[in-house]
């Protein structure tokens, strides 16, 4: 017969902790509480950030130099390309390009068609 063991209490919910942008705060709380009142579970980042869609080229562009701790001043001096058009390239007021992708993808350590 074999010998009854104590099994452990199995949470399951796991403690997050995420950083993010003040102006944002209130669209994640929004996404988790539905997180957690739905079975399906499943979101898209446009479903929960709309104002998103249609920028990833901008928003890669940003996420790169954050990943490699860059500010856009640091960014410039690294490509060659100024840092008020980093600016604008991150805001979408200006397209990126196939040449300057590839300066900027160089110095971000990633493949320049991400960025297009």
């Amino acid at each position: 017969m074999q010998a009854h063991t104590k099994r452990h209490p199995i949470d399951d919910f796991v403690t997050l902790q995420i950083r993010v942008h003040r102006a944002n705060v209130r669209q994640v709380q929004r996404y988790v509480a539905s997180l957690e009142n739905d079975e399906n579970g499943s979101y898209s980042v446009a479903e929960v950030f709309p104002e998103y869609i249609g920028k990833g080229q901008e928003l890669a562009l940003r996420a790169y130099r954050l990943r490699e701790g860059l500010t856009q001043k640091q960014l410039a001096e690294r490509t060659g390309i100024s840092q008020h058009h980093i600016s604008e390239l991150e805001t979408g007021k200006r397209a990126i390009g196939k040449e300057r992708a590839k300066k900027l993808a160089e110095a971000l350590h990633c493949d320049y068609r991400l960025l297009l």
